[in-house]
């Protein structure tokens, strides 16, 4: 298990992302924005998924009902590949990246209440350390430390930080092992 330094009291919670590598010429991954106006992570660069809901027979189901409730993407259209360690948030979230293959042709419907945009970055740049920053500040007396992966994306800098930065990370480390 990756853990964050932990700055939340709350009880933590499950939670599922999916980590869906589009199928093109060179492999893409597909990441969205949220909101601004959701109470948490608002405006952040994220993969699709959340927290778990008790229905939810696995963190695989977790990480395709909430692809699918957030940008339309169908369960038929990704082959699952594989679940990554459980990451832990700073804000005590257990998270399972689930790992997927999606092929090119694929059409996506985003709920605008969650998602302002949809997006793909090549899986090449994600992973390699050279695009990789770290960063510290000092929050409440501690330090805080945390991982950006910036990406320009023609007239629009896409910036991947915390929770979704550190899990491509994680996916750098198991792809070169």
């Amino acid at each position: 298990m990756v853990a964050e330094p932990r700055f939340s009291d709350r009880a933590p919670a499950h939670a599922s992302v999916l980590i869906a590598l589009v199928v093109r010429d060179r492999l893409t991954v597909l990441l969205t924005q949220r909101t601004q106006h959701l109470s948490s992570h608002s405006g952040q660069i994220a993969f699709p998924g959340g927290k778990a809901d008790p229905e939810d027979r696995n963190a695989v189901a977790t990480a395709l009902r909430e692809a699918h409730e957030e940008i339309g993407l169908q369960e038929r259209q990704v082959q699952v590949l594989g679940n990554l360690p459980i990451y832990t948030t700073g804000s005590a979230y257990w998270v399972t990246p689930v790992v997927a293959l999606v092929q090119d042709g694929f059409r996506l419907t985003r709920n605008p209440f969650e998602v302002e945009d949809v997006f793909e970055i090549p899986l090449d740049f994600l992973v390699d350390p050279a695009n990789h920053r770290r960063h510290a500040v000092q929050w409440e007396g501690k330090t805080r430390e945390w991982l950006s992966i910036p990406y320009q994306d023609g007239d629009t800098e896409r910036f991947v930080w915390g929770a979704t930065a550190g899990m491509l990370r994680n996916l750098y480390k198991f792809l070169i092992a």
